[in-house]
């Protein structure tokens, strides 16, 4: 008699409200509960589940060739996935890649993260879009055994992210030092051994790439977890700030951040902000900011310089913007997405005080935005 293979869902993904996807489980095994969200890359995956921005957040993938290229240590934006689980639309095949070490199921499930394939991931992804993004349970079971009723259940229950701080549980727990520079073809990574300038990062929830960029643009960079106060920050003399990405509600981590920003500004110091640093600094300085629809979340997104006239393709990843109505009297709104016209980026008139949405480290364009650090660099010389 002919095999018959196990046809019964191993995964199941909740909705809120009521809607249920079955799939194919891989990765670890057990629940979780999170906001979902979609992401439109169609590289970096490994990258996007370590990026301590999706913290309390599960990801589907709308590209369909997820875990072809394995994975490598020397791609993880920090040490442990952060993102709670992933959503794809085929199940991962053996990865062919010259630099993977591991397979992408293995990987998940040592770090304990929770995947579906098998999901028909352009509904899911139309349903974020006209809902705005859903709270969802994600079980995996290889038994196939689901309470569907208990995890709506679950779903409904989960607190959202507005109004949470989560920049506290991706922070580091205490300083450190960074000389490692962008990788690059033959040598992979290397140090900086000649730095330019004293440079201090404020970890909200830093990828190491945006680190790299530092380094590489001269920085000698001390990275300081995301509770520095302003006196912690300038007792490093610092030659410059930098203001890194991260979770949750720029509000809410606000509540902290935003007093040590402004003992900063007062300084007069250069300061460089991206995607929640560039939130957090327009709400230092005045501005406010707002929960979107379902965000931006990629790697193709076309952004405009309104200074220079030219559009950049960017890494996008928030679900949080700057509401650009609000911008104070001597705040420029220097970048906006062309696809809904949100707000990517400002600067001070009169003082070297800048930030952008986007993440210029990530690389999509592929060196659209690289000239941000070189922008920093010489606001810092000047």
């Amino acid at each position: 008699m002919a095999h018959v293979p196990n046809t019964r869902p191993t995964a199941c993904l909740a909705l809120a409200d009521g809607t249920l996807f079955y799939g194919h489980g891989f990765g670890a095994t057990g629940d979780t509960t999170a906001e979902l969200c979609f992401n439109t890359a169609m590289t970096g995956y490994q990258e996007i589940m370590t990026d301590p921005s999706y913290a309390g957040q599960i990801v589907t993938f709308t590209f369909p060739h997820i875990g072809n290229t394995g994975v490598t240590p020397e791609d993880d934006e920090t040490a442990d996935p952060v993102a709670e689980g992933m959503v794809v639309k085929w199940d991962p095949t053996q990865p062919s890649n010259w630099r993977s070490v591991e397979n992408l199921s293995d990987w998940l499930a040592r770090r304990g993260r929770i995947a579906i394939g098998g999901v028909d991931t352009r509904r899911l992804t139309r349903a974020i879009r006209q809902q705005g993004a859903p709270h969802v349970a994600l079980s995996h079971d290889p038994e196939g055994n689901f309470d569907a009723e208990a995890l709506v259940a679950r779903a409904r229950g989960f607190a959202g992210l507005e109004g949470m701080d989560l920049a506290k549980k991706v922070t580091c727990a205490q300083s450190y030092r960074w000389d490692e520079m962008r990788w690059a073809w033959p040598e992979g990574y290397t140090r900086q051994t000649d730095p330019k300038f004293k440079v201090v990062a404020v970890d909200y929830g830093a990828k190491r790439n945006i680190l790299r960029c530092l380094a590489s643009a001269g920085c000698d960079v001390t990275v300081l977890p995301a509770t520095a106060t302003a006196e912690d920050v300038l007792a490093f003399d610092p030659d410059g700030v930098f203001l890194s990405n991260g979770p949750g509600d720029p509000a809410a981590t606000g509540a902290y951040a935003v007093p040590m920003i402004k003992g900063v500004l007062d300084k007069g110091l250069p300061l460089f902000g991206i995607c929640l640093g560039h939130q957090m600094l327009a709400l230092a300085l005045g501005a406010q900011t707002i929960k979107m629809n379902h965000g931006h979340h990629g790697a193709n997104h076309p952004v405009k310089d309104m200074e220079t006239g030219k559009v950049e393709i960017t890494s996008m990843n928030h679900g949080f913007a700057v509401d650009s109505q609000t911008l104070p009297e001597g705040v420029l709104e220097t970048h906006v997405s062309l696809f809904d016209g949100s707000n990517c980026g400002i600067r001070m008139k009169d003082r070297p005080v800048f930030s952008v949405q986007h993440h210029p480290e990530a690389s999509p364009g592929p060196q659209d935005s690289f000239y941000l650090f070189e922008r920093f660099a010489a606001s810092m010389a000047g």
